[in-house]
């Protein structure tokens, strides 16, 4: 079997656009197919998720344009790319993601990168970024985005699970809406014995950003739990 990198760049990189356009205007982009992101993931993967052992999936909603939609990484934008991961890019770094600076911390507080990535896999329940007029778009935002996607999404979480090999007695969600979906996914699928569900980086840090400390201190209580089970 190839090796969890290997698979994780074939499942990215083949994962198809919708089919028919998006209704509402968005628009769904696969950053997986630029030359530059693949080789950044590639550098990524071989450094990060060499080993072969079984990782928990930590899920977002889809990537924004600003972090995983430039580097090909959930929730890693540039500068979190070079600075915390050590992988060295010609990427603008002007602009700092505010939910990849969540994450950076909680996985500083994990022991790093290395540590974290040993142990966990982060990613989206639907892995395309989606837009609408230039702005981030999360599926949920609209049924209709929900209907076009749904059977993308159960092949997105599916391919994942079996494909990556992943933990089956949990999964985590990060954001409490997205966390909705992603038990609805479950129940249809059965993939993963439970869901664990956290409030999203993002809305952390742009409503509860004077109680950061104590909100990362709740995600390494929390994931820490799950590495020794």
């Amino acid at each position: 079997m190839p090796d969890f990198a290997t698979r994780l760049l074939q499942l990215l990189a083949t994962f198809p656009l919708p089919a028919t356009p998006l209704p509402l205007g968005v628009e769904a982009r696969s950053s997986y197919q630029e030359p530059e992101v693949q080789d950044l993931m590639r550098r990524f993967a071989q450094r990060f998720y060499r080993a072969n052992h079984q990782r928990v999936g930590i899920f977002g909603i889809n990537p924004g344009r600003f972090g995983g939609g430039r580097t090909g990484i959930s929730f890693t934008d540039p500068v979190a790319l070079s600075d915390s991961c050590g992988i060295t890019h010609d990427l603008p770094q002007k602009r700092r993601e505010l939910s990849s600076e969540f994450v950076y911390k909680f996985i500083a507080e994990l022991g790093g990168p290395a540590e974290f990535y040993d142990h966990f896999f982060l990613s989206a329940v639907y892995p395309l970024e989606l837009t609408r007029e230039g702005k981030n778009y999360n599926y949920y935002d609209a049924p209709a985005i929900i209907k076009a996607l749904w059977p993308d999404m159960r092949r997105s979480l599916t391919s994942q699970a079996e494909q990556l090999n992943l933990r089956r007695d949990v999964a985590v969600s990060l954001g409490r809406r997205n966390g909705e979906f992603l038990q609805k996914l479950n129940n249809e699928l059965g993939l993963f014995e439970r869901i664990e569900i956290l409030d999203h980086p993002r809305f952390l840090m742009q409503y509860r950003r004077k109680r950061l400390a104590e909100n990362v201190a709740r995600y390494v209580e929390v994931l820490g739990s799950l590495v020794h089970q």
